[in-house]
């Protein structure tokens, strides 16, 4: 009734074991090098490092997580049957000027007590994260939030990319699509090639920063995560970009100092 974000508004704690929470921890760095992994082989690898689990217990804790092993399956983790999948439209699609295709994900986050779950809007050409939100549900409310952002502060894009998840199929994200008359784009289930930038950047903001440090409170991981992804879009030059940052990218800036000829 007040249009707020119920995700963000309540919030409930999470009554997860310490154990099953470091647990969490590895699987997820497990995930993010091998993503074609399934429970089965989850189990294999953490017995091999001394972790005696069963697989009842991995697979509770993957769909806890919102993980599911990428490789083409069929008739598995069908979306909504009311909810319509659209055509993969960057297939050969050359990208070359900002605003031509954005695309987005979402990536569990352990913390100290529990976990949160990240969404960022990318823009594909620049890297540039345009806008992002976490939340302590996979309800699709902090993923439309993210995308009204990014469209009220960049426009909007020719297309916007993303997977067959629950929270990009629903109504409430789609419609907002069709309403800014923006073409949709998902990926080919259990094809993580297929939104391979905002993968990478899951890579690289767990490595370089979230698994360095430690979180006690949804205010403090919303902090830290203001600052690393300011640095990101401001200061992070990528060789893919002639060493520009994503900002010197997007809004087609040169590098501050050329390289002598």
């Amino acid at each position: 009734m007040l249009g707020l974000n119920r995700s963000s508004f309540y919030y409930t704690p999470l009554a997860v074991k310490a154990e099953d929470l470091k647990l969490m921890r590895k699987i997820d760095e497990l995930y993010l090098q091998h993503p074609c992994w399934g429970s089965r082989s989850m189990v294999r690898q953490l017995v091999r490092e001394g972790t005696v689990v069963n697989r009842k217990h991995v697979q509770r804790l993957m769909r806890l997580m919102g993980l599911e092993a990428v490789y083409p399956k069929p008739h598995t983790s069908r979306p909504h049957p009311e909810h319509r999948i659209f055509p993969y439209l960057l297939r050969n699609l050359t990208i070359d000027r900002p605003n031509q295709v954005w695309a987005t994900d979402i990536t569990y986050i352990p913390m100290a007590h529990g976990f949160m779950y990240l969404v960022a809007v990318m823009d594909w050409y620049s890297r540039k994260i345009l806008s992002w939100r976490i939340s302590n549900t996979l309800e699709p409310d902090f993923c439309v939030d993210a995308l009204q952002e990014a469209l009220s502060r960049y426009g909007r894009p020719e297309i916007f990319n993303t997977d067959q998840g629950a929270q990009f199929t629903s109504n409430d994200f789609v419609n907002v699509l069709k309403d800014n008359q923006i073409a949709i784009s998902m990926d080919g289930r259990g094809r993580c090639q297929d939104n391979i930038f905002v993968e990478r950047l899951w890579w690289t903001i767990k490595h370089q920063y979230l698994y360095l440090h430690s979180f006690d409170s949804g205010s403090a991981l919303r902090k830290g995560l203001g600052a690393w992804i300011a640095f990101y879009n401001h200061g992070r030059a990528h060789s893919a970009l002639d060493n520009r940052t994503p900002d010197e990218a997007y809004f087609d800036l040169p590098r501050p100092f050329a390289e002598a000829a």
